[in-house]
């Protein structure tokens, strides 16, 4: 499905406002949930001028926080996307990281890791941290559930993660929720 269950939005965009990054990358974007709320709780005060009684949407280039995403099955953008990100690239994820060749203060992968191998997830992975600045938020179903999607071959879901997987790969903080493990990695600090 090209959502996550609604349980893990107060989480998700509650870290995002806590650490207030200026550029996110948001990889398998779906519908594009969290670029839209990532854009309305990080850039409110941005998304508009007021002049008395006067109200006009500011344009792109006046906002304060890049969004990027990724998605690799293009029959799921909407003009959410349009509004919400400045750029989306199309494509397998696992390529398409390593190939952009940019930094972001924040990296979500939300229901995403469940998708790949586990070999091919561990790289996944390594390439999201890699390409961070700050913070990578990953989320997986605690449960395996079993997927599989005719239309879109990306839906499979092929690996199952646990909490002890995700610690292996570096994620240290696990952010409450019931069903799904929402994991953070974070850049460690000079001189910490």
């Amino acid at each position: 499905m090209p959502f996550s269950q609604s349980s893990q939005l107060a989480s998700i965009v509650g870290f995002m406002e806590g650490v207030q990054p200026k550029s996110i990358l948001d990889v398998g974007v779906g519908l594009g949930q969290y670029g839209f709320l990532a854009r309305t709780n990080l850039e409110h005060f941005n998304l508009f001028e007021v002049k008395g009684d006067i109200a006009r949407k500011r344009p792109k280039s006046e906002w304060q926080v890049k969004i990027d995403g990724i998605e690799g099955f293009p029959l799921y953008l909407t003009p959410v996307h349009d509004y919400a990100y400045n750029e989306i690239h199309i494509g397998d994820a696992l390529e398409l990281v390593p190939r952009l060749n940019k930094q972001y203060d924040l990296i979500l992968a939300i229901d995403i890791l469940e998708h790949f191998h586990k070999e091919a997830g561990v790289n996944f992975l390594q390439h999201l941290k890699e390409a961070s600045l700050g913070h990578v938020l990953v989320s997986t179903p605690k449960q395996f559930i079993e997927q599989h999607e005719e239309a879109n071959p990306y839906e499979n879901h092929n690996s199952h993660w646990t909490e002890s997987d995700l610690a292996a790969q570096g994620f240290t903080e696990i952010l409450e929720n019931g069903q799904s493990w929402i994991a953070v990695y974070s850049i460690p600090k000079e001189g910490v």
